[in-house]
Order: C-alpha cells, then sequence, then structure tokens
C-alpha cells in the first residue's frame, strides 16, 4: 500500500558529500514522521535523524554537525544531506516513515536502502 524508495547512494571520497532522497507514495492520507537509518555489516540498524511533518529535525549525536535532514511534504521527500564523509559512514542507509494509509491504521514503512561506500 505504501512505498519508499531511497536514492542517492554510491562511492565517495573521505572528506566528501552525497545528498540522499526517498520517495513514499501510495494510498496516503498523512506522512507524519521521517527518519534515516543506517546499517553497517555487523552492526545494529542505528538511527541517524527524524523530521516531524512540521519540520522540526533531530540529529544523532555521532552524524551531528555533518548530516542534515529536511523535506518537502508536497512531494512526499525526505532529504539527507552527508557532508564531511568518513570511511565509517559506510553502511546501506534506509528511509523510514511513519504513514496514515486510506485504510485509517498508521504504520512504519521501510525503503529497501542504498548503500554508501566512503572510501580513503
Amino acid at each position: 500500500q505504501v512505498q519508499l524508495v531511497e536514492s542517492g547512494g554510491g562511492l565517495a571520497q573521505a572528506g566528501g558529500s552525497l545528498r540522499l532522497s526517498c520517495v513514499t507514495s501510495g494510498s496516503i492520507v498523512r506522512i507524519n514522521a521521517m527518519a534515516w537509518y543506517r546499517q553497517a555489516p555487523g552492526n545494529q540498524r542505528e538511527l541517524l535523524a527524524t523530521i516531524t511533518s512540521g519540520g522540526r529535525a533531530n540529529v544523532a549525536d555521532a552524524v551531528k554537525g555533518r548530516f542534515t535532514i529536511s523535506r518537502e511534504n508536497a512531494k512526499n521527500m525526505v532529504y539527507l544531506q552527508m557532508n564531511s564523509l568518513k570511511v565509517e559512514d559506510t553502511a546501506v542507509y534506509y528511509c523510514n516513515a511513519n504513514v496514515l494509509t486510506s485504510t485509517l491504521r498508521t504504520m512504519d514503512y521501510w525503503g529497501k536502502g542504498t548503500l554508501v561506500t566512503v572510501s580513503s
């Protein structure tokens, strides 16, 4: 009923930048909070940043000052601007959205992930 698709991942050099995008589509009544997570091999999935429907953002300490989350509600889009990339940022990055659907149920939905690889 709801699909999320990430884009913008790929290869980057340490110190460089990437911008990840995620579009949400389907039987959407309202998108509440959106978020970005990442997961490196052998690690737990890590919450990076959240943003409310009104644009209030929170960023995890591990990436604060380097990563910025934003959204465009009219496009059902959320973005993650990643600057000053480090090798340890290498991971699969996942988009998440809490969505009220046409069935009048609120659920969290996930994208399939996009791989970010940072080389030195």
